[in-house]
C-alpha cells in the first residue's frame, strides 16, 4: 500500500519519469486485490460526474477535474475512457441486483413480493434516475462501439437474471408457472422501467406511481391472476 501511495503521489506531481518507473518495476509487486480495490474506489467516485455528462461529454479529464483524483491517477488504474466508465456502470449494477435479490428472499408471499419489488423500483427511479440514464447511454453506444458490447451483454444478462428470479419467485408462491422465457419478462420489465426513466427525467410528476401500476398489471398478466 506504501509502493501504492508513493506511484500515485508521483502521478500527482507528474514526476513519474521512465527511470522511477523502471526502479518501481523491479520493487515487489502490490497484490492484485489492492489494485482492484483502487480501481474501484476512483470508479466509484466518477460515478457523478458520468451520470450528469454522459458518455459523449465525458473525458477522463473532466472525471478528473470533478473529483479529488489527478489525470495521471486515473490513467494509472484504467487504460482508457471505456474502461473506467465499464468499471463504474458495472459496480452500480451489482448493486442494483443485489438490492431485488434481497426483496426476493425476504418476501413470503405473492403480495409481499410484489410490494417489495414496486418499492425498490419506484426508489431507484426516483432517487437514481441519472445513475440509470447512464446505464441506458452505454447500452445504446455498445450498438457502434465494439468496447463496449462484452460488457454490456455481461450487465444485461445479470439484470435479466434478476428479473427472472423475481418471476420465478412469484411462480412458487402463486403456484403459477411463468408462461414467458427470461428474455421476454426482462423485456417487458425493462422496457417499462426505460420508458417511464425518461417520462421521469422530463418532469412527468406521475411517472413513479404510473411505473408500479403497469409493472404490477405485468405480473398479473403474465401469471394469469
Amino acid at each position: 500500500m506504501l509502493l501504492l501511495a508513493r506511484v500515485e503521489k508521483g502521478l500527482a506531481a507528474g514526476r513519474m519519469t521512465s527511470r522511477n518507473v523502471t526502479k518501481l518495476d523491479r520493487l515487489p509487486r502490490r497484490p492484485v486485490d489492492k489494485f482492484a480495490e483502487r480501481r474501484a474506489e476512483l470508479a466509484e467516485a466518477a460515478l457523478q460526474t458520468l451520470s450528469e455528462l454522459g458518455y459523449a461529454r465525458t473525458s477522463v479529464r473532466e472525471i478528473a477535474q470533478n473529483s479529488a483524483f489527478t489525470h495521471g491517477v486515473l490513467h494509472y488504474y484504467f487504460t482508457d475512457k471505456v474502461d473506467l466508465i465499464l468499471c463504474s456502470v458495472r459496480q452500480y449494477k451489482s448493486r442494483c441486483v443485489t438490492r431485488y435479490d434481497e426483496v426476493t428472499a425476504a418476501a413470503t408471499s405473492c403480495q409481499e413480493l410484489v410490494e417489495g419489488f414496486l418499492g425498490a423500483l419506484a426508489e431507484t427511479l426516483r432517487d437514481e434516475a441519472h445513475l440509470h440514464r447512464l446505464w441506458y447511454d452505454i447500452r445504446a453506444q455498445a450498438m457502434f462501439e465494439t468496447a463496449f458490447q462484452a460488457d454490456v451483454a455481461e450487465i444485461d444478462k445479470s439484470l435479466e437474471n434478476m428479473i427472472w428470479r423475481i418471476v420465478s419467485r412469484y411462480a412458487e408462491l402463486s403456484g403459477v408457472p411463468p408462461p414467458l422465457s427470461p428474455a421476454a419478462c426482462y423485456a417487458v420489465v425493462d422496457g417499462l422501467f426505460q420508458n417511464y426513466l425518461l417520462k421521469h427525467l422530463s418532469g412527468d410528476e406521475g411517472a413513479v406511481r404510473n411505473l408500479k401500476a403497469d409493472i404490477k398489471l405485468v405480473l398479473k398478466r403474465i401469471f394469469g391472476v
